[in-house]
């Protein structure tokens, strides 16, 4: 079985699912979302938003592909781009963070670890962005069908809460201890890899 994580552009942005190829309940304020949803355009809102994030930011996103197929995605950006962000009673983002929109794992590709993988993809591209953290809102409720991550799942790879509230929190994963463990692992698997590498095949010919 193959897996693979790639970047959100304008090119795979159908491959995200229906119902987040069409929500925009993070990219717009809450009067402007409804707007969005009465004039029935909310997935071109969606496209215009990952464009211009794109263009004056950076990557803002990524999917997970098992044997060529989407699996899961998430969503990220610094609080400026999320327009929601400022709506929670847990608000404000910490300067020095990016805020986790939303992550979401097909039930059929569900207990795989590919949630995990999402996260540490998102920290891998951060760290080499400079950036320090990556907060969330969580969801205490954890309700299906919904924008919001659930808190369980945020506590279970690695955000501890920093604004606890009894529906969203506001959780923080830092990214230094993210980054020492993936060098602790790296390190461990060329220690591994080296020693069942014959000599020989280092040498040049």
């Amino acid at each position: 079985m193959s897996r693979r994580l790639v970047s959100v552009t304008l090119d795979n942005l159908d491959d995200l699912p229906r119902r987040c190829r069409r929500c925009v309940f993070w990219e717009l304020d809450p009067v402007s979302g409804e707007r969005a949803e009465e004039a029935g355009d909310p997935a071109l809102e969606k496209e215009a938003w990952v464009s211009s994030t794109l263009l004056e930011w950076g990557s803002c996103g990524k999917i997970a592909y098992v044997d060529g197929a989407p699996a899961g995605y998430v969503l990220y950006a610094p609080p400026l781009y999320v327009p929601r962000s400022v709506a929670f009673p847990t608000s404000p983002v910490s300067a020095d963070a990016v805020l986790l929109m939303t992550a979401h794992v097909l039930p059929e590709f569900a207990g795989g670890g590919l949630g995990r993988m999402l996260v540490q993809g998102v920290a891998k591209d951060l760290t080499r962005r400079g950036v320090k953290a990556i907060e969330a809102f969580g969801d205490l409720k954890g309700e299906a069908g919904t924008c919001m991550v659930p808190a369980d799942y945020l506590l279970s790879v690695g955000f501890k809460t920093v604004r606890p509230h009894h529906r969203f929190p506001r959780l923080r994963l830092e990214l230094k201890s993210v980054l020492s463990w993936r060098e602790d692992v790296e390190v461990a698997l060329e220690r591994l890899l080296g020693s069942m590498t014959p000599e020989g095949a280092l040498r040049p010919v």
